[in-house]
């Protein structure tokens, strides 16, 4: 943890660390239910479907799997250029680095492991003698992630002006309305009308310019 931070800066992960898909629909592939994934987010995107319904559907092809088996998957994760180096810049500049998500669990904790987030939000698998169920242990929406954010800041001893969330989609929206700084990366048309700053590139260190905004008024 950085000790007396200046902010907290909220990371998105599916389209924002995970380019143009989504971690899920990555493990679907896997899990062999990419097909009926991939329609259950895109009516989420389009608004007709909830994160409840979204993942109870992926949740089912999780059953008899392992958190193991999963992390071994996760290696192959495509990602976003430049999130060793973002979040390196984050710590040196007194700026928390945090995974705000509707991932699952398991995602958030491989992650933050391999990059050195201080912390990540997400639903939750149920889970038996190692393997998981094929049911959801807690549910997580947008207005979770925003609430998780806003809690840990208050954790950090930060007023929510003193943070940015960094993001692309309708997941993001409640977040980006309530820290001081937002940032829609390689985003949705509804994202890019509320954020503070509009970034498109392949490396995330494109986004290091609009954060520095949070050290000048630290």
């Amino acid at each position: 943890m950085i000790s007396t931070p200046a902010g907290a800066v909220f990371f998105d992960v599916d389209g924002t660390l995970v380019p143009e898909t989504s971690s899920s629909i990555h493990l679907a592939n896997f899990l062999g239910h990419h097909d009926e994934l991939a329609a259950a987010e895109a009516a989420y995107a389009a608004g007709a479907m909830d994160n409840r319904q979204v993942s109870i559907v992926d949740a089912a092809a999780w059953a008899g799997r392992s958190e193991k088996q999963i992390r071994g998957w996760l290696d192959d994760l495509p990602l976003v250029a430049g999130i060793p180096e973002t979040v390196a810049w984050c710590r040196r500049n007194r700026l928390t680095p945090v995974l705000a998500t509707l991932a699952w669990a398991p995602v958030g904790s491989y992650l933050a492991g391999r990059f050195g987030f201080h912390a990540f939000s997400g639903p939750r698998l149920e889970s038996s003698r190692g393997l998981f169920t094929g049911h959801v242990a807690r549910h997580f929406d947008e207005y979770g992630k925003r609430d998780f954010a806003l809690s840990h800041a208050r954790e950090l001893g930060l007023e929510a002006h003193s943070c940015a969330a960094v993001g692309d989609s309708r997941s993001d929206l409640p977040l980006f309305a309530s820290v001081g700084l937002s940032v829609a990366f390689n985003a949705s048309t509804a994202a890019r009308a509320v954020a503070s700053a509009v970034i498109d590139s392949e490396d995330l260190r494109a986004v290091i310019p609009s954060l520095s905004r949070l050290i000048v008024s630290a």
